[in-house]
């Protein structure tokens, strides 16, 4: 992890940010991604030097009228506006630097919310990505794929290091991008045991790992879609929300439903009771 994530995280999401979503005119001879430094200098009422220095990593403590602007100047969602704040907190040592080892459960009340989606396929997972928790739909969907082979299922281990990962994933690039986010997010936070397993990655898968996990200062979308091959039904088309749980240790709800027709059939074959034998 770097030491500047929080001028790594507003200069990736000032290179997110179109001109024409901030009603500015984008010329052809643009050569910066996204909005240039003094047109968010302007739209958020602060110099370009000031916001130099936060990029750079030589201020990290903004106010947070400071904070605020930005936010609104660079459209941030509700969760990345909680991630900037909390990305100040660690420096200022507000934050959490937990050392001790991550629950291996959920609460008893996120176990009975899971058992009452049933067929569903839904997970918990925590921030460094292991596995807590699922519903008898997603062990009937993940198991014949592998991934809950290791104990504890690792959704980034299985991404990096598992052979089978780009088959069961036709767009791969796309989902470890997401992963290796979600990791450094954890990192940046002070998540002692999402450092460990970042530089695991980064020994085990190397370059197409450690590359992805360095320029991923953004947050990956909580709401999407994605493809699955799975051997037994063939392609999936998956779409996803993931809800944050009120817990200190990032826990998150991850729930799969079928975004056409195909996938709708194919997911009542494959979770059914039937299936499990």
């Amino acid at each position: 992890m770097g030491e500047n994530e929080l001028g790594a995280f507003l200069r990736a999401r000032r290179e997110a940010v179109t001109p024409a979503e901030v009603g500015l005119v984008g010329g052809p001879r643009r050569r910066t991604p996204g909005l240039r430094r003094g047109e968010l200098a302007t739209i958020a009422g602060i110099s370009v030097e000031y916001l130099t220095r936060l990029e750079q990593g030589r201020d990290r403590r903004p106010s947070p009228e400071i904070l605020a602007a930005l936010a609104d100047s660079l459209r941030l969602t509700s969760d990345e506006r909680v991630h900037v704040h909390r990305l100040v907190k660690a420096v200022t040592g507000g934050a959490c630097q937990g050392s001790a080892p991550p629950a291996g459960v959920a609460r008893p009340t996120v176990l009975a919310l899971l058992d009452r989606l049933g067929t569903t396929p839904a997970l918990v997972r925590n921030g460094p990505g292991d596995l807590l928790a699922c519903t008898a739909g997603y062990r009937r969907l993940a198991e014949p794929l592998g991934l809950l082979d290791a104990e504890p299922a690792n959704l980034a281990r299985f991404v990096f290091t598992d052979g089978r990962a780009r088959s069961v994933f036709p767009e791969w690039e796309r989902i470890a991008d997401a992963q290796a986010a979600d990791l450094r997010a954890a990192t940046a936070l002070g998540d002692s045991h999402a450092g460990r397993l970042a530089e695991e990655l980064s020994i085990a898968a190397g370059v197409r790992f450690s590359s992805r996990f360095q320029s991923s200062a953004a947050l990956p979308a909580r709401v999407g879609v994605e493809r699955w091959a799975h051997p037994a039904v063939g392609e999936l088309t998956l779409a996803y929300e993931s809800l944050e749980l009120p817990d200190a240790e990032e826990q998150r709800l991850l729930v799969y439903l079928p975004a056409d027709e195909q996938t709708t059939a194919a997911l009542e074959v494959l979770t059914r009771p039937a299936a499990a034998s």
